[in-house]
């Protein structure tokens, strides 16, 4: 039998104890959530608010937000109004948390507001972005704990590794598809970084948002734009997003004629153990959808 003194367990109590308390980040997005997973790995615990399938622009804070921020060290947000209403923004000030905004650094996309344009939230479907995104947390967690910075420096090094080999793997599978027949069609304007990326076109019934935003919503002037787009450059399918209600893109198909080739992740990232969970996997499935629909 082995016998533990009461003092040795006095001694070692505290490391564990020291163990168990791990800072905290508080994410707005299963996107900004997954690429600060693969910075901090297990040295921080990583909260989301958005769940998978949940839209940005149409969320609205419950009471247990709150609650979830104010246990922050850190919070997290995309940026660039993706929150619909700034949300995330709001609960970082109302609970006096720091907040970081990932997209700083990003070189904007414009996007139609009322006055003035506006820049377009969906940065990360670049995959040189989302190394931005990378980049700034990284910078953010070493400057929460920095006795720990090497680490951070080596997990955000091998990841970005793994973007530039997901970036170059992309552009080789959208090679495949003929050039004229590179229109991407989807519900909502969340794709233009990505088509600016990879050599292809977008077009969408509604603007950048889902929600009632500035520059957001369908007219009958955009509808009809997409119809004589997918007509004009006989585009063989248009696609549904995961976090944004399939029917009218559903109804623009029949009026077209053309097939629902697939449906892809855009504002949120898959449920737990589908391909789609993390964003190298949710990019890897919308090429290949993409791939296979239009070539």
């Amino acid at each position: 039998m082995t016998i533990i003194r009461l003092s040795t367990i006095a001694t070692i109590l505290p490391y564990f104890l020291a163990e168990e308390k791990r800072p905290v980040i508080v994410c707005s997005t299963t996107q900004v959530a997954d690429f600060a997973r693969q910075v901090v790995g297990d040295r921080m615990e990583v909260k989301c608010i958005l769940a998978a399938g949940q839209d940005p622009h149409l969320y609205e804070k419950k009471p247990g937000d709150a609650q979830l921020v104010a246990t922050a060290d850190l919070c997290l947000e995309n940026g660039w109004h993706l929150e619909g209403n700034d949300w995330m923004q709001k609960l970082a000030t109302q609970t006096g948390r720091p907040i970081v905004t990932c997209v700083t650094g990003c070189r904007p996309l414009e996007v139609p507001g009322a006055d003035e344009a506006m820049h377009d939230p969906h940065a990360w479907f670049s995959c040189t972005n989302a190394a931005i995104y990378v980049r700034n947390i990284r910078d953010a967690v070493i400057e929460l704990d920095p006795e720990h910075a090497d680490e951070y420096r080596t997990r955000s090094a091998l990841y970005l590794d793994q973007l530039r080999t997901l970036h170059s793997w992309i552009v080789r599978e959208v090679n495949n598809v003929p050039v004229d027949q590179r229109v991407l069609v989807t519900s909502h304007d969340a794709f233009n970084y990505f088509c600016q990326a990879y050599g292809l076109k977008s077009a969408t019934p509604v603007g950048w948002s889902t929600g009632n935003e500035i520059g957001a919503g369908i007219t009958p002037q955009r509808r009809q734009q997409t119809i004589d787009s997918i007509r004009e450059h006989h585009v063989k399918a248009i696609f549904v997003e995961t976090s944004v209600n399939p029917t009218m893109v559903r109804e623009i198909a029949r009026e077209a004629g053309v097939k629902i080739g697939g449906e892809l992740y855009s504002d949120s990232m898959g449920e737990p153990d589908t391909a789609g969970e993390t964003y190298l996997g949710m990019m890897r499935e919308n090429v290949i959808t993409i791939v296979q629909a239009l070539k």
